[in-house]
């Protein structure tokens, strides 16, 4: 059985640079700071669907 998957988009530029496993117990949005390669830097990084 396939895994869901979700993405983590840049909060700068809107960029999709990260894919996670979704875990379906949690209710709130995953919120990390993540190298955007876009970007040239860390910025936060916020989950998407």
């Amino acid at each position: 059985m396939a895994q869901r998957k979700a993405a983590l988009a840049c909060s700068v530029c809107g960029s999709r640079n990260y894919t996670i496993p979704v875990n379906p117990n949690r209710t709130e949005r995953l919120e990390l700071n993540k190298f955007c390669k876009h970007c040239g830097k860390y910025t936060l990084h916020k989950e998407t669907r």
